[in-house]
């Protein structure tokens, strides 16, 4: 990661990513846990959803983002490594399906578990510190560097947004 919490994130590192994806896949296996405990069926229907929800995310708000739309083959960010670019890059600001599926979709893989998770109060617990802790995160340290500007959630200060984004390139 970059030392200063000022700078625009231009690019993300490996370390970046490793980082994230430890944070995320807390609550996602407290999930997948708590599901298992009751249900192997619900557990891979909850595996494919989720799986299914993140193409989505991919396709109608990724694909919109600078990280994506620049010209390499494959996808570097802070929740894909490496991954080839299977859509077209749509630069621009979301529109209200986008929207929608950038909000829905992370709504429907939180919510989803949540009924077997109200059956072990302890995943429960870990399953809400571990989704805390990674908005928390994102938030305090991604949020306010993001370059994807036209993003819902950007709190990048218009100062510090270059009108050229020659960077993005």
């Amino acid at each position: 990661m970059t030392n200063s919490q000022d700078e625009l994130r231009i690019r993300y590192s490996f370390s970046d990513f490793l980082l994230y994806t430890c944070l995320l896949a807390v609550p996602i296996f407290t999930a997948i846990l708590a599901i298992f405990k009751h249900s192997l069926l619900w557990t891979i229907i909850f595996v494919v959803l989720a799986a299914g929800m993140t193409a989505l995310i991919l396709k109608f708000y990724c694909t919109r983002c600078p990280h994506y739309t620049r010209e390499d083959k494959t996808l570097k960010c802070i929740f894909f490594w490496n991954l080839p670019k299977f859509f077209n890059p749509r630069p621009g600001a979301l529109n209200i399906v986008d929207k929608l599926v950038a909000f829905g979709a992370p709504a429907v893989i939180l919510l989803f578990p949540l009924c077997w998770l109200f059956k072990e109060p302890g995943l429960l617990i870990v399953y809400i510190l571990s989704l805390s802790g990674f908005g928390a995160s994102i938030y305090r340290n991604e949020c306010k560097r993001c370059i994807y500007f036209e993003c819902p959630v950007n709190k990048v200060p218009e100062v510090a947004k270059n009108p050229s984004q020659e960077f993005l390139k």
